[in-house]
């Protein structure tokens, strides 16, 4: 059976925004926004610093949605794949057990991480992995609830982390919304002994959760009898209603991505609701499909990629193509030289995945 006959009982605009994200990750690993924020030009390095770097505190950049996007994909995915499992006969308990299998292989994958390179075993979790296990779970115990149920859990998960970072009463971390100060920098050095760089908190995982929560309805939505219309029409509608809540919510608290406020996990999900909307109507209403091939190869083995080029796959290909872009067009431009490896080493990295997809080699935990 071909490729395509195979994603014909897919939702292939969710392998899209998959493929999407996860390219975007790995032109990271490949040092491809690097390279163009070392360009010179003041304009394209304004550019690139907002479109591919984090906001250092305040604010909302681009790639502040990129883990949004993400977490809200795996929500989506999450009822897709139980029906999958029960047309194929699975029972409640093997699908139980995978579940909670899961959620510990991303959270060991996700801290394991951390333990590659330093000389003694740390404990931190503030990468995708880890706080994704704690989100997919969450939302896994969850699906049976209404879709509603589902809506408020994402709210009261957010509420609480609100309420916490605002009256935590621990002195020299009772200041909500301040670097280091603050509640999450406390359950931090509770956990793990420190304070992360760049002031990142594994607490976020709470809050987000309302993400991967509202994935979950957006998959059971798309999963309904219903029309295109009335499914784009409840996607931008959340979309909408999730923005004007978090624009609103920016008027008493700032919208900080690395502590998760409230403002940002609304802004970034209204973004998400959208950003989806887009891609259904795209890829499912319109059926512009062999023209997405290039995302969705990357789309249908996330994980695969992003653990090889986060133990070094990137760094192996870099090494590979540099010296031959050095010879070759270093001598007049060094800048150059290493735009063009960067470029060469995420078309060795999407290689690697169209492989992996021709071969209908699909790696999941």
């Amino acid at each position: 059976m071909s490729t395509e006959n195979k994603l014909n009982n897919r939702l292939v605009s969710l392998d899209f925004f998959r493929g999407l994200v996860m390219f975007l990750l790995i032109a990271e690993f490949a040092h491809l926004f690097e390279v163009l924020m070392e360009s010179g030009n003041e304009q394209l390095t304004a550019i690139m610093d907002f479109l591919f770097h984090h906001a250092k505190w305040e604010g909302l950049h681009f790639w502040d949605l990129v883990q949004p996007f993400f977490m809200f994909i795996v929500g989506v995915s999450i009822p897709l794949s139980y029906a999958n499992r029960k047309k194929k006969g699975d029972s409640e308990q093997k699908i139980r057990n995978h579940a909670f299998r899961r959620a510990f292989l991303l959270l060991l994958f996700g801290w394991g991480l951390y333990c590659i390179g330093p000389e003694k075993i740390i404990f931190q979790f503030d990468n995708v992995l880890a706080q994704l296990s704690f989100t997919y779970l969450i939302s896994f115990l969850l699906l049976k609830k209404s879709s509603t149920f589902n809506i408020a859990a994402g709210f009261v998960c957010i509420l609480i982390s609100d309420f916490l970072y605002r009256f935590f009463p621990v002195v020299g971390f009772d200041q909500a919304f301040v670097a280091g100060e603050n509640f999450g920098a406390w359950f931090n050095i509770f956990i793990s002994g420190y304070e992360y760089g760049g002031h990142w908190a594994a607490f976020n995982a709470l809050p987000t959760a309302a993400h991967t929560l509202w994935g979950v309805v957006a998959g059971k939505w798309l999963m309904e009898n219903s029309s295109y219309a009335d499914k784009l029409k409840r996607l931008i509608i959340s979309g909408v209603i999730a923005l004007a809540l978090g624009y609103l919510s920016t008027f008493f608290t700032p919208v900080i991505k690395r502590i998760s406020t409230t403002s940002f996990v609304l802004l970034s999900a209204g973004w998400t609701f959208l950003a989806l909307a887009l891609c259904y109507w795209l890829i499912d209403v319109k059926q512009i499909i062999k023209k997405t091939y290039v995302f969705r190869t990357v789309g249908v083995n996330p994980l695969f990629i992003y653990l090889f080029a986060s133990l070094g796959g990137g760094g192996l290909f870099l090494k590979i193509v540099r010296p031959f872009s050095n010879s070759i067009i270093g001598s007049f431009s060094p800048w150059l030289a290493d735009l063009v490896s960067g470029i060469v080493v995420l078309y060795g990295l999407w290689f690697l995945c169209d492989w992996l997809y021709k071969k209908q080699i699909f790696i999941k935990i």
